[in-house]
């Protein structure tokens, strides 16, 4: 696996601007979602609350975990869509001079292809948790942080949207017609409970 995140925040830049298909989009998507927990994460942990309630502090103790459990996973699915991404580039380049190669090239190429769309679903599915924590955080945290957390939501927006693009088009290669479908439907599943915080994020 790929160590993107080890990398210092320039190298990281300049790896994401060089002329290398990778990483690109899809680790950019969990990247995203992975500022947006940590910020979710700081707001989440402040002392002070929105109002000092007792059950406020609970809420935001879960949010905090929540955030921090799939921000965690968000900062291994950067490496991981490029690791797929590659994945992928590796199963074309297989030999296809007679017919085993060819179908096991065509096996191959499947496979890099299903992981290829599993690696942005699951951005945006851990995308999803981050925003609905970066909800709690804004109704019950401290409202002079309040910025900070629509700055999360911002973030999980991306996240979700540039996840859905990368989704959209790995199920649409011709190694993937007959399971387009259940990615699409997947993705459908997981942005239309959010389509109002998408659309209209709060801003109490």
């Amino acid at each position: 696996m790929t160590e993107l995140l080890s990398l210092p925040t320039n190298t990281l830049l300049d790896r994401f601007a060089s002329g290398d298909p990778t990483p690109g989009g899809g680790s950019a998507a969990a990247l995203a979602g992975a500022l947006a927990a940590a910020l979710v994460e700081m707001v989440a942990g402040l002392p002070k609350t929105r109002t000092g309630a007792p059950d406020e502090r609970e809420k935001l103790d879960a949010a905090k975990a929540a955030a921090g459990k799939a921000g965690a996973r968000l900062r291994q699915l950067v490496d991981l869509d490029t690791d797929a991404y590659n994945g992928v580039t590796a199963a074309y380049r297989l030999p296809k001079a007679t017919d085993d190669e060819k179908a096991a090239r065509t096996a191959a190429i499947q496979k890099a292809m299903r992981q290829a769309t599993e690696v942005p679903l699951e951005t945006c599915e851990c995308a999803a948790q981050v925003l609905r924590a970066s909800a709690q955080a804004l109704a019950h945290g401290n409202v002079n942080a309040a910025s900070d957390v629509r700055t999360a939501m911002a973030l999980c927006r991306a996240a979700l949207d540039a996840g859905a693009e990368n989704v959209r088009a790995n199920a649409g290669s011709p190694s993937l017609t007959a399971e387009s479908p259940l990615f699409l439907g997947r993705l459908e599943a997981i942005r239309a409970p959010l389509e109002s915080m998408l659309a209209n994020p709060s801003r109490k």
